[in-house]
């Protein structure tokens, strides 16, 4: 399979690091070469122990960006990770400035990725010594990422699960087949079985494409109709 530029982006705590590290890990184990770009935020957030200003975002996604783009020319035959992008910092501007001016240069920057992967918002909160979010900001923020992603067109996948569970429904979402064979047996029987009508599918048991994405795509649509 040629080498895919992915965006693992989502909320705090949601997992962003530790499933791009798990996929370079999967992807190095197969003999593939690949390469993670930091989340430069959050190293940012860790080196100053603080909210960044509203004037310090802008700079911060930039750093993300160019440091995507200098991988991107280093290793263009390699796997590239992004644990973060600039749409992650766009959002929190968002939210914690009513700040939207980010958004054009992120979500342009972002149409550079082949595929997106959005973590989803059922792993045990994981306390980073800064306690920056609650859980109803976590909540806003996969909306406003979501819609952000839906109204710019950028396809996206979002990844459940806890653990190897996590990284198998990543690797099959990235079209590549799971660490664990049963795994990958389970999903597929279980997706034919709703396609016939035979079973309930569960959204953490998936990571399907076509999933919770098509049905998040219908819900916003029905919000603009009822607004309209």
């Amino acid at each position: 399979m040629r080498p895919l530029h992915v965006a693992v982006v989502g909320a705090e705590s949601s997992g962003k690091s530790w499933l791009t590290k798990s996929l370079a890990s999967a992807l190095l184990n197969r003999g593939q070469e690949a390469h993670i770009v930091d989340d430069v935020l959050g190293q940012w957030y860790q080196r100053e122990g603080r909210t960044p200003l509203r004037f310090e975002q802008m700079a911060i996604a930039q750093q993300q960006a160019d440091t995507t783009q200098w991988l991107r020319r280093s290793a263009p035959e390699a796997w590239l990770l992004s644990d973060s992008t600039p749409l992650v910092t766009a959002v929190y501007s968002q939210i914690l400035f009513d700040d939207e001016s980010l958004y054009p240069m992120a979500l342009a920057h972002h149409g550079l990725y082949h595929v997106t992967l959005v973590t989803g918002l059922d792993l045990p909160g994981v306390a980073n010594g800064l306690e920056r979010v609650s859980p109803q900001v976590s909540r806003h923020f996969d909306t406003l990422v979501r819609q952000a992603l839906e109204h710019s067109g950028i396809a996206y996948r979002v990844v459940y699960g806890q653990g190897q569970k996590r990284l198998n429904n990543a690797l099959l979402a990235l079209g590549l087949e799971s660490d664990d064979d049963a795994a990958q047996q389970v999903r597929d029987q279980g997706q034919f079985a709703i396609n016939q009508g035979r079973s309930l599918w569960q959204c953490n048991d998936c990571s399907d494409p076509t999933c919770e994405h098509t049905l998040f795509s219908r819900l916003l649509k029905r919000r603009a109709t009822f607004k309209s």
